[in-house]
């Protein structure tokens, strides 16, 4: 019944977001899903080379509007099209590779047809049933193992019907860089038979902790370590840190962050520098060059001709299936050789590791990640370790039915109330001035949170307050709809005079130096706003600083010497909408190290208990000002 309802849940999450993508492509032009993250227009091809598999491979680069986001990820459902007739002429295949304005295109077929000459060309996202199906596939694979008494003893202990259990372990002594609840998560972790769970809210060194984790699973058994989280940018952050460590880490999949050092841990790199890798590279240029003459009989040939045509293209399969056998056996020995394996949720299920089973898994960022892609990783192993925070942002869910019936709910936060045996919480952060840390320590972690004490007093200058909370109420800055979203004029042209005033402060102070800053807000259209605002303000004080403007949800993981959170709603009728997800406002208050802004219209705000106390707060701290004072 479990996982009958998971799959439920996931159906109408799968159909909502089906719909929502029918919505935004159905009648759009291309431009318009070029704005939405759902198009490249136009793209230049600039090389093609036969895949692997029946594949051609074709890389394209976009040639404008190279600054746009776009949702194009390794991995992503993709249409090549013409302009001439886009729904006749496109060829659908997927990414095989993302780095900054280039897409590698994996298309089935074994040549570019003759309209990829022809007109503008263009790449589609298309919508993504693949992860949808990997996580069916998973929950149907959990039900049948879960009737298995011999193979069911995690997935129980996951479910609530049994208890983890746990070693006596010697005494153990990690890194003397550890922490005391550092050191007593990687006891934990290393004592647990099936389950451990390490509670890391911000800045507490939850990636350190794992890192330790992991050295220390390896020397304590030497086996293969799969590490994944919901993200390629976590992902790739313990990648590095692994590897910095030591440890012969694969990297499968694409990694977001493309650097020289990440991308040499990608199995593509480890597969290109091998030493039979020469070999396999020579049999491609001779397929190719099979394939070139093949290409000569493109137009008006007759029974010859098209026999010779197939004749070569045979001799192109029969190569590439030399290719196959000689790629396989280079993959085969690194992913064995390999102490850690990274990648995404889904990642895991990746052709060339699809098979692997391991010991242990360890899951980062578990709090944000979705139940069903959990289990695509949890059926490969015997022990899971999970991190994460339950009180940052959860994951993203387009369906308010299946959030409202449980899809929101994670396999993390479960198993935090389910085995508190299994639970760690880190509590000395290394982040943020106490005065900023208080607020979410009380109301998120059980007043528990400790600051260390390089960081528990710090400040821009001294004398400088670290949290401000300034109160526009009564000075009718309104909110304004646009469209689904919210936006304040007068808020964020109030916020910029007011980060001017800190900054000619700090001029003042140390004219060399200028510290971090972020201007955030929940609201798109906000963030909008206050990035056309930013040039105008910046220019007038003369100041070249490097001012991130950007949502809240964007900004998570990041953090800055000084935030402004934009608080933007500001309407008699006391509506917050989506600012009652405090979890979104622990996030953003969190990521400050020494100065804190809030921004924001008290009588809209009060009318939750939660912004009401954290007024209170910054009152206690002398901390409350009216925006009055500057206007």
């Amino acid at each position: 019944m479990y996982f009958k309802n998971l799959r439920s849940l996931l159906k109408t999450e799968q159909d909502e977001d089906r719909r929502t993508y029918q919505l935004q492509t159905q009648s759009a032009s291309v431009s318009e899903r070029r704005s939405k993250g759902l198009a490249w227009y136009p793209v230049a091809i600039r090389g093609t080379e036969i895949s692997s598999g029946d594949y051609l491979v074709v890389e394209i680069e976009r040639t404008t509007h190279q600054e746009t986001d776009h949702q194009l990820r390794f991995g992503s459902s993709v249409a090549l099209f013409s302009n001439n007739s886009p729904q006749a002429d496109r060829l659908e295949g997927s990414v095989s590779f993302q780095g900054g304005n280039t897409l590698k295109l994996s298309l089935r077929t074994d040549e570019l047809p003759e309209w990829a000459g022809r007109g503008k060309l263009g790449v589609d996202l298309l919508f993504d049933d693949v992860s949808y199906d990997e996580m069916q596939n998973a929950l149907k694979q959990a039900a049948v193992q879960y009737e298995n008494q011999k193979e069911s003893r995690l997935i129980r202990i996951l479910t609530g019907e049994e208890s983890p259990s746990f070693q006596v372990l010697p005494a153990f002594s990690g890194p003397g860089s550890l922490n005391e609840s550092q050191q007593e998560a990687v006891k934990r972790i290393l004592a647990a038979e099936d389950l451990a769970i390490v509670h890391g809210p911000p800045g507490t060194g939850k990636t350190t902790t794992l890192v330790q984790a992991a050295l220390a699973l390896i020397a304590q058994d030497g086996k293969q370590l799969l590490v994944v989280a919901p993200s390629n940018t976590a992902v790739d952050l313990l990648t590095e840190k692994l590897a910095d460590e030591g440890l012969n880490v694969l990297r499968v999949g694409n990694p977001a962050r493309i650097s020289e050092r990440l991308s040499a841990l990608t199995l593509d790199s480890k597969v290109a520098s091998h030493n039979r890798s020469r070999e396999m590279k020579s049999l491609k240029k001779q397929a190719a060059e099979y394939r070139n003459m093949a290409h000569k009989y493109k137009r008006n040939y007759g029974k010859a001709e098209r026999e010779q045509r197939n004749a070569l293209f045979d001799e192109v399969r029969k190569i590439m299936k030399e290719v196959r056998s000689l790629e396989k056996f280079i993959m085969d020995e690194l992913v064995e050789k390999a102490q850690v394996i990274t990648a995404t949720l889904v990642g895991s299920n990746h052709y060339t590791v699809r098979n692997l089973r391991y010991h242990t898994l360890i899951i980062d960022e578990a709090g944000q990640a979705l139940e069903p892609a959990c289990w695509i990783p949890v059926l490969k192993c015997r022990k899971l370790v999970m991190s994460g925070d339950p009180f940052q942002l959860p994951p993203t869910i387009k369906s308010r039915t299946s959030a409202k019936e449980g899809l929101e709910d994670t396999l993390f936060e479960k198993n935090m109330a389910l085995h508190p045996e299994a639970v760690v919480l880190l509590n000395e952060q290394y982040r943020m001035n106490n005065a900023i840390m208080g607020y979410s320590s009380k109301v998120f972690y059980y007043d528990k949170l400790k600051a260390h004490s390089t960081v528990a007093a710090h400040t821009l200058f001294p004398g400088d307050l670290p949290l401000l909370f300034i109160d526009t109420a009564g000075c009718g800055f309104e909110e304004r709809a646009e469209g689904s979203s919210i936006s304040n004029r007068d808020e964020a042209a109030f916020v910029f005079k007011h980060l001017e005033l800190l900054i000619n402060e700090l001029i003042e102070k140390d004219a060399d130096h200028f510290p971090s800053a972020a201007v955030i807000s929940p609201y798109r259209e906000q963030v909008k706003l206050m990035n056309e605002l930013l040039p105008q303000y910046s220019d007038a004080a003369g100041y070249d600083a490097n001012i991130t403007v950007n949502t809240i949800d964007s900004f998570q993981g990041q953090e800055r010497d000084v935030v402004y959170i934009s608080m933007t709603r500001s309407n008699p009728q006391g509506v917050i909408g989506f600012l009652s997800d405090i979890r979104r406002m622990n996030v953003a208050m969190t990521r400050a190290r020494k100065k804190l802004v809030v921004v924001g219209d008290s009588s809209t705000l009060s009318r939750l208990p939660f912004y009401s106390e954290f007024i209170s707060y910054a009152e206690k701290l002398n901390a409350w000002q009216s925006a009055w004072e500057y206007l």
